[in-house]
């Protein structure tokens, strides 16, 4: 009978009868086995979508892999069925590792993506690949812009998957639990995408245009119920973890002892759509550490979030502005700025909560509030950190966002400096989102404005973002005007008092034939400047980009730059002679980027942004290595090179950062990874490993090793005396009560 229904299975997923514009998921008796081995009889009574047509290196073609997918639910689950059809000739599948949450355009994958408020603005995507190794996402803004698709999310649901000779299948469970959605609704909205490694081809079941990204919302399709949908019943998990470390400060001869720490999270849904996360002593000792970069910026470089309690539903505290201009910037919460050295310190979080999610079905409320610790040592006080936001969805899928952040001490001004630290902060704005209905029309505009103790003259920011894309052409505008005094603590600005301009114009040809998917041209401008001093920076742009169907692609552009210095700076990035303020330069560059066929196994990635520099000369070659030893893993080496030539008396020198890293997973449960860092700039070589056991679903044990070393180059290279040193051991378990 096992035979037979998998037989019936293959045999009527293969036929060709008409395209659907909607999949009924029905409800199932029995349990659905997760093996990746398709014989309960339910799959064959199951809904179909099939059809699969190509988002990559077409959008007007069927798929040469075709694909069906079939999806049934029972109480605790939804259920997704992939069967994988490939042509008869014996082939094999591309994987990064057997690492969870795996990524790239090449590597063999099924997912499906669910829009449990048929809001084409918001979903959860799930996908699994040939190995049975899991990944899930949050997608955001309609899955449209920078940060529109979050990979750091994790939950609790199952897959697996088997490899047959001429097909593969994947089976999945989501809990309900999982997910967020309203009660009684008889429709939600879904669609299924593969990405094929032979073919070199990503296909979908309902349509999305190749300039779109293949997890795009805007034209997913009906997933009708048979009964409406009902509340999961009770949903609490707790996350108690118990952790030691030790660690030690070469440098200032200082260090602990192993310390034990322990802490819990709690996760409750209050509704089926809004969730309350409650944080007591949170750890961050497991997040990988951020890959260096060298420094030859005159402004703060932007480091993404990685800790866990703060991406879910992230865009509706940290998606406000731009990504130069961000009022709540998380990573400002539990880390602080020691005025003596100036230097930043881990400042403890006793506790915090956040309530996210849907009040309605237009309607998205977001409130936080993390309490800091007071630090005695570096005079800083406890500060609490609260924000609330509330997103109401206006026509087909645009919304309008209001917010209101605030970062206040209760201590009394006679135990901190109140030179250098403030009583409160606040910030206030509002902002609204356009997506059209069809995806061609995105953007957004906002203003915000600042308060504190010391009333200002300028304490705002407004701008706007527009991006019109048909099929052969896209243009972007872009414009914001950041006030002198516009001062979010608890956010992320790169410049203050600035007029910005920027446009990119785009035009491209998608040749029907041959090895190039896509080429074409575009010129571009960006223009900033002040009252005081006129322009500061403006610079344009002629460039060229190829895609080719194999995956890789070539990147071209030419660069006319002008920089104006109102304070003195080092171009060398090495703390020498300083170039004067109140002078001005024009610079030609030659940038360009390759990145090679990532269905190899050794892989590479180049780029160079050579040419002029200031007062004198940079060649820059940046990129990275990698070798792929699948399934197990793979080993890679990034790497920056700079030469800075200047004139004396300024410093000419060579900036070298190089960092291998090794990524082995021995099986989809234990991981372990090594990622050495040496970066000559501050002289620092960084050592991370990381060993990770996921003993039960969404539960692991950790063990990381970080060592810093004094490190130069000069007369080769040269390790000198060990910096700091820390170990760390750490449990955590997801408990569903």
């Amino acid at each position: 009978m096992r035979g037979l229904i998998i037989c019936i299975l293959i045999l009527t997923s293969l036929s060709g009868y008409g395209q659907r514009m909607s999949i009924t998921i029905k409800k199932v008796d029995g349990k659905i086995k997760i093996d990746g081995i398709p014989d309960e009889q339910a799959w064959s009574l199951a809904d179909s979508a099939y059809q699969f047509t190509q988002n990559f290196p077409t959008d007007s073609l069927p798929a040469q892999a075709q694909t069906v997918a079939k999806i049934l639910y029972d109480d605790e689950n939804i259920y997704v069925l992939g069967v994988m059809h490939n042509l008869p000739q014996p082939r094999g599948y591309v994987t990064p590792s057997l690492r969870r949450d795996f990524r790239g355009a090449a590597n063999d994958s099924f997912s499906v993506i669910l829009d449990p408020f048929s809001d084409r603005t918001n979903g959860f995507l799930f996908g699994v690949n040939p190995f049975g190794v899991m990944r899930e996402a949050l997608i955001v803004n309609g899955g449209t812009g920078g940060g529109s698709f979050s990979m750091d999310w994790d939950n609790k649901w199952y897959a697996e998957a088997q490899q047959f000779e001429k097909y593969w299948i994947v089976e999945m469970a989501i809990p309900f639990k999982t997910l967020r959605f309203s009660e009684g609704v008889d429709s939600w909205l879904v669609n299924f995408y593969r990405v094929d490694s032979e073919y070199a081809e990503r296909s979908t079941w309902s349509p999305v245009r190749r300039t779109f990204p293949i997890f795009n919302l805007a034209n997913n399709r009906q997933l009708v119920w048979d009964e409406p949908t009902k509340k999961p019943g009770t949903n609490i998990s707790v996350i108690p973890y118990v952790a030691t470390n030790t660690q030690r400060d070469f440098e200032e001869n200082t260090g602990e002892d192993f310390k034990p720490s322990t802490g819990f999270d709690i996760k409750y849904a209050v509704t089926p759509g809004l969730n309350l996360d409650v944080t007591v002593n949170p750890d961050f000792s497991q997040v990988e550490v951020d890959q260096q970069v060298t420094n030859l910026d005159r402004f703060e470089i932007f480091f993404p979030e990685r800790r866990q309690f703060f991406l879910e539903n992230a865009d509706l505290f940290s998606g406000f502005g731009t990504g130069s201009t961000r009022p709540f910037f998380s990573r400002r919460i539990g880390i602080a700025i020691d005025t003596l050295t100036g230097q930043n310190v881990q400042n403890q979080i006793p506790f915090g909560m956040r309530l996210s999610g849907k009040v309605s079905d237009d309607l998205r409320l977001g409130i936080l509030s993390m309490q800091a610790g007071r630090d005695a040592s570096i005079g800083l006080p406890s500060y609490n950190y609260s924000m609330v936001s509330l997103q109401q969805k206006v026509f087909s899928r645009s919304n309008i966002n209001f917010f209101a952040i605030n970062k206040q001490t209760f201590e009394s001004p006679s135990e901190y400096d109140t030179t250098s630290l403030n009583e409160f902060n606040r910030t206030f704005g509002v902002e609204y989102r356009l997506a059209s209905s069809n995806n061609v029309w995105n953007g957004k505009a906002f203003y915000h404005r600042t308060f504190g103790p010391e009333p200002t003259t300028s304490p705002y920011a407004g701008g706007f973002f527009m991006n019109y894309d048909i099929q052969k052409w896209s243009v972007d505008i872009f414009s914001q005007l950041i006030g002198a005094d516009y001062n979010p603590e608890v956010g992320f600005v790169r410049r203050n008092d600035i007029r910005q301009l920027a446009t990119t114009v785009r035009y491209i040809w998608f040749p029907e034939r041959g090895k190039i998917q896509s080429h074409g041209p575009a010129f571009d401008f960006d223009m900033v400047g002040n009252d005081t001093y006129g322009f500061l920076d403006w610079d344009y742009n002629l460039q060229y980009e190829i895609s080719f169907r194999n995956t890789s692609s070539f990147f071209t552009r030419l660069r006319k730059q002008y920089t104006y210095l109102f304070d003195s700076f080092d171009p060398s990035g090495t703390g020498g002679v300083e170039l004067p303020s109140d002078s001005e330069y024009t610079n030609y560059q030659f940038i360009a980027r390759y990145e090679s066929d990532q269905r190899k196994k050794i892989f590479f990635r180049l780029n160079t942004r050579s040419g002029q520099y200031f007062n004198g000369n940079r060649i820059n070659l940046e990129g990275s290595v990698g070798y792929r030893y699948q399934p197990l893993g793979f080993t890679s080496i990034d790497f920056a090179l700079n030469r800075i030539l200047l004139p004396e008396p300024y410093t000419t020198t060579s900036l070298y950062l190089i960092g291998p890293r090794f990524d082995f997973t021995f099986t989809k449960k234990i991981f372990w990874t090594t990622f050495i860092q040496y970066n000559s700039q501050i002289e620092n070589m960084n050592i991370n490993t990381r060993f990770q056991w996921r003993f039960k679903p969404v539960s692991d044990i950790f063990l990381v090793y970080t060592d810093n070393y004094f490190a130069y180059h000069e007369g080769g290279f040269n390790i000198g005396q060990p910096r700091t040193r820390a170990l760390t051991f750490k449990i955590t378990y997801w408990l569903n009560l």
